[in-house]
């Protein structure tokens, strides 16, 4: 039975965000995806096939492999033993994280009664005192000596931080408490475990950290905040435990941490907690290792993708500038943690480079780990595929990855807009309807746009009444000339300044030389209902090489236009993709194919083929986005071309 006193602090919590408002030190807040409605374009379409597709393949495996049914077997309500793998909880948490956001996305009768009945089930396991981890109850007869026994392999707290985000996702959603009330109690219970006169230990997998702040950010609750803090600062330190090492991040604390190192999902989780951390408190020895730490991903161990990690390394880092490309590990959790904490850092900073890092992950690493007809994903998104055998699976003994997209996806809403004091920041162009609340009003506004296949983009301000601010337009790094941050990939042989070309208006009239700051187009004015301006990124097809030191990529370009990345496929191009060679005078031309893979730009052009013994032959070639790869047939795959061909004039 629940305790009154627990019924009624959940209720009371729901009106407290007090103190959350009031001590973020965060510059920028993120516009909540409860404020965004899309419309018809890139990212609609997906959100549909995610809803009305993947949600529902996922809620299917999610029953199949018993990982629902662990639950009720918890709670007594049906017998059996436990079913796969210990952290299984944590999939079906990401699930109904997901299925939330598609509710507000899109009102659904059917999803939402199956979102409750699998709430109650997952309510039916929570213990008395709030514990709740299927696998210890049906395991070990939950057996409270048993709880919290193996912090760096059993996934506990892993899977409490997913269960809270999804909590947070479906109050805010849906408004319903029943969720979050599980995740009240399981943080109450959690907070009086764990602690500095408590147990001092970390999780093996982070998560909770990040996911216990969300908490706090949504009932005002300061021990929640206190709990993740402990967590983080703890990490590194022995305090009477055996540090679990590098592989875990817990190898120094993480202040005094320089190199990214270890599982690149758990590095991920963690860095986004701490960025969430110094929100708040401002410590700027945190602050700086998050910059350090930051800069040795994106500026040595990052794909051009925005993939993360090697399959040599134990889906983690390796050496600085070691990408091999058939060889990536690439995880598409790690490259959706990448894509959170570059957000973070990104509303820390307010600098378009972290934004940009987003943009090149959300539509190349990360989408690719899903298919088109979103039932099939990839656990690995390798760089290469020589030998053609690499292919999208329905499911995973472990399912980190389709689970995580399910919950990705349909949240995109959130990561458009942030504000500050002084106005509204657009750091991501899609099809869509805004009503955002402004420090001096509310603004509706809407944008209309084909990005990423066209860089037209056209926002329509409707403030209630006029409205002094500066709207902050994000030029992506690609169109000013920078493809990614600390010169890991730059374009090669370039004359055209694309940045010269980027035309803006307001209202019709063109704006000359308007102020740039950190990466922003900063239009500072009063703004009147049916505002009108007009963005126009050039996108040209560029040609992108890697740092000297990136050996692997050692004399070849890839293909980008915009923030795609391209890719080869053998089903478009024949055989010998990795003989061919792209001259420099090569001309490429791009073209939208409305029926082909969902509706894509593919580029076209000539390259030589080496046939061997001196000899070549011109070759008519066709790119296509990487993400969209392995949607056909399975077949061999190339992202990065041999440059110049040495003695083409050989007969």
């Amino acid at each position: 039975m629940r305790k009154p006193a627990l019924i009624l602090l959940a209720i009371i919590c729901f009106c407290l965000n007090v103190y959350a408002e009031q001590a973020n030190n965060r510059p920028l807040k993120a516009i909540p995806f409860t404020s965004v409605q899309f419309k018809e374009g890139f990212w609609k379409s997906r959100l549909e096939i995610n809803r009305t597709r993947t949600v529902w393949h996922t809620i299917q495996k999610c029953e199949e492999t018993g990982r629902i049914g662990n639950f009720a077997k918890a709670g007594g309500l049906k017998e059996g033993e436990h079913q796969g793998i210990y952290f299984n909880d944590s999939d079906v948490y990401k699930v109904l994280e997901g299925a939330a956001y598609c509710l507000h996305n899109q009102a659904d009768p059917v999803l939402d009664a199956k979102v409750d009945e699998i709430i109650r089930k997952i309510a039916s396991a929570q213990q008395e005192d709030g514990y709740l981890f299927s696998f210890n109850t049906l395991k070990l007869k939950n057996d409270v000596n048993q709880r919290w026994r193996d912090l760096k392999n059993e996934h506990e707290l892993y899977c409490a931080g997913h269960m809270f985000e999804a909590a947070v996702a479906h109050y805010r959603a849906t408004g319903k408490k029943t969720f979050l009330e599980v995740a009240i109690r399981l943080a109450d219970h959690i907070c009086s475990v764990f602690g500095p006169n408590g147990k001092r230990a970390v999780p093996g997998h982070e998560e909770i950290e990040l996911a216990l702040i969300k908490l706090y950010e949504l009932t005002g609750q300061k021990k929640y905040f206190d709990m993740a803090c402990f967590f983080l600062k703890e990490r590194g330190n022995a305090n009477g435990r055996r540090l679990f090492g590098p592989h875990f991040q817990d190898h120094k604390p993480i202040a005094k941490q320089e190199d990214i190192t270890g599982h690149a999902v758990r590095a991920m989780y963690l860095y986004s907690g701490v960025a969430d951390m110094v929100a708040y408190t401002g410590e700027k020895e945190y602050l700086q290792a998050m910059e350090r730490l930051w800069e040795s991903v994106t500026a040595r161990k990052m794909y051009i993708t925005g993939g993360i990690g090697v399959q040599q390394s134990g889906e983690g880092f390796n050496k600085d500038y070691f990408l091999p490309n058939a060889q990536s590990y690439a995880e598409t959790c790690a490259s959706i943690g990448l894509a959170l904490w570059s957000h973070r850092l990104n509303l820390l900073y307010g600098d378009a480079d972290y934004f940009d890092v987003f943009e090149r992950v959300l539509f190349n690493g990360l989408l690719s780990g899903v298919s088109l007809d979103g039932r099939k994903f990839f656990y690995v998104n390798l760089l290469e595929s020589d030998k053609g055998k690499h292919k999208r699976l329905s499911w995973y003994g472990c399912a980190c990855c389709p689970t995580n997209i399910v919950r990705f996806v349909p949240s995109i809403g959130g990561f458009i807009y942030a504000a500050d004091n002084k106005g509204l920041y657009v750091n991501l162009y899609a099809a869509n309807d805004a009503d955002i609340n402004m420090e001096k009003g509310r603004l509706s506004l809407s944008q209309e746009t084909r990005y990423p296949w066209d860089g037209k983009i056209k926002l329509t301000m409707n403030p209630e009444s006029a409205m002094r601010f500066t709207l902050r337009l994000r030029i992506p790094g690609w169109c000013r000339n920078k493809p990614a941050p600390n010169n890991l990939y730059h374009f090669v042989n370039e004359t055209d300044d694309v940045f010269t070309r980027v035309s803006l208006k307001i209202n019709g009239n063109t704006v000359e030389k308007p102020e740039i700051e950190k990466g922003y187009f900063c239009l500072e004015r009063k703004w009147q209902k049916g505002d009108v301006i007009e963005l126009i990124l050039p996108m040209p097809v560029r040609r992108v090489g890697a740092h000297p030191n990136v050996k692997a990529d050692d004399g070849r370009v890839a293909l980008q236009r915009g923030p795609i990345v391209f890719c080869l496929e053998e089903q478009d191009n024949g055989t010998g993709l990795g003989n061919l060679h792209l001259p420099g005078d090569s001309v490429l031309t791009a073209e939208y194919c409305e029926d082909l893979l969902g509706g894509v730009v593919v580029l076209k052009g000539k390259a030589i083929e080496h046939l061997g013994a001196g000899k070549y032959e011109p070759r008519e070639i066709t790119a296509i986005p990487y993400y969209s790869w392995n949607n056909r047939k399975v077949g061999r795959m190339i992202i990065w071309l041999l440059r110049e061909a040495l003695n083409t004039s050989d007969p």
